[in-house]
């Protein structure tokens, strides 16, 4: 009998891990949500502390706050919830066969336990906060290394996939930066890295993901819809992107507006072509277009802020672009595609619950939330009010999506 009681939680719980490790997507879903309840935990009391005095724990010299919390959204948290997408995908785009368990459950166990061991670095540890780096870059490295293998093994030219990868090249190349800089090199290191996982790895893999899906789900459920996705504009993109780094990176902002405005003009125009008139139906697509209205007011703000320096005007405070950027587009389109992943691949109707509402609307509120702040009278209050309001949006979403992440699929299908 007493073997029987211990076997049975045992049993239990491998069940579970089995259901979790059934899809790439629920695996780093799973762990992407958590992240964001971890990372934004973390930073609304490091934001509350600095305000009213808390004494929290800080991460230890020479990384401060503010950057720490950029690489871990950058190169932690976002990108699980990508790689969850990607490692799913990938071998579809490429007709290739779905990925087996020992090439995605390593990325997670790298990216996740990572992101954990840094976290808890963050609390004053150098040498967990380092541990935990470098066990993310392991893991991303591999993340990379199976979505190269597959695009080799496929024989075929994708301009999505290419575009996708390179973009993780860029990241690994920040990330390694970040590490760096971590490890005593110069500090200039940091900010640099953050630039590249921001602008070189977050906004081509989005933007990459949206020129494929949008047009597709908007061909799938609107008659009379025309696909709209040519060839030039991931190459423009790219070209545009690398001139914003490059002024970045050599210390000219002032000049940047050149890369920014044309971007803006760039994201407008698709926008527009993607006919989102159409695509108000249902729900779940919808989202998809209002998420993608974030990176032309993005950008509209970048320019202005570059183009005030360069004319000597009144200029946008410095993190209000990068945040309608990061919250507005990379927040509200996190939330619309892991809905339509998750409800698409757990054999649910494709539509979005009350949950998946809240987040979005929520998301739209804490962006502008997080923007107003820099303009208030009390821009640190309102600074912890917005990062606390991360986490209010995200929970029903999170406890939502878990019930689906962690249990079979309804239709019985393997996945």
């Amino acid at each position: 009998m007493p073997t029987e009681r211990c076997a049975s939680p045992v049993r239990a719980f491998g069940d579970f891990a089995g259901v979790l490790a059934a899809a790439p997507h629920r695996l780093m879903f799973f762990a992407g949500a958590s992240a964001v309840l971890v990372s934004m935990t973390w930073w609304s009391l490091v934001l509350a502390g600095w305000r009213w005095g808390w004494d929290m724990p800080q991460p230890a010299a020479p990384v401060p706050a503010g950057w720490a919390h950029a690489a871990m959204l950058g190169f932690g948290m976002l990108p699980m919830f990508f790689f969850g997408f990607l490692l799913t995908v990938f071998p579809r785009w490429l007709e290739r066969p779905a990925l087996m368990r020992q090439a995605y459950v390593p990325v997670f166990a790298g990216s996740f336990g990572g992101y954990l061991l840094a976290h808890a670095g963050l609390l004053g540890v150098h040498a967990l906060f380092v541990a935990g780096l470098l066990l993310m870059l392991a893991g991303h490295a591999v993340a990379g290394g199976v979505l190269l293998r597959v695009r080799l093994a496929s024989g075929r030219r994708d301009p999505h996939a290419e575009s996708i990868l390179l973009a993780l090249t860029i990241g690994l190349v920040g990330e390694t930066l970040f590490l760096a800089f971590t490890l005593g090199a110069p500090a200039t290191l940091g900010p640099a890295a953050i630039e590249l996982g921001v602008i070189g790895l977050l906004l081509p893999v989005y933007f990459s993901v949206s020129h494929r899906m949008i047009p597709f789900f908007s061909a799938n459920v609107v008659a009379g819809y025309r696909v709209v996705r040519p060839a030039w504009s991931l190459p423009l993109m790219w070209l545009l992107l690398a001139l914003h780094i490059a002024c970045t990176l050599a210390g000219a902002p002032r000049w940047r507006w050149l890369a920014d405005v044309p971007l803006c003009g760039f994201f407008i125009w698709h926008a527009l072509a993607w006919q989102p008139w159409k695509a108000r139906r249902p729900g779940l697509l919808a989202v998809l277009h209002i998420a993608l209205l974030w990176l032309p007011i993005a950008f509209a703000l970048y320019a202005w802020q570059s183009f005030a320096l360069f004319a000597g005007l009144a200029s946008v405070p410095a993190r209000v672009p990068v945040h309608a950027l990061t919250i507005g587009y990379f927040g509200s389109m996190l939330v619309a595609m892991v809905t339509r992943v998750t409800q698409g691949h757990s054999g649910r109707p494709l539509r979005m619950g009350a949950a998946a509402w809240i987040g979005f609307i929520a998301m739209q509120g804490v962006a502008l939330l997080r923007i107003g702040a820099e303009y208030s009278r009390d821009p640190g209050a309102w600074l912890a009010i917005a990062a606390a309001a991360w986490i209010v949006a995200f929970v029903p979403w999170v406890l939502r999506s878990a019930t689906i992440w962690l249990t079979p699929r309804v239709d019985g299908k393997p996945g």
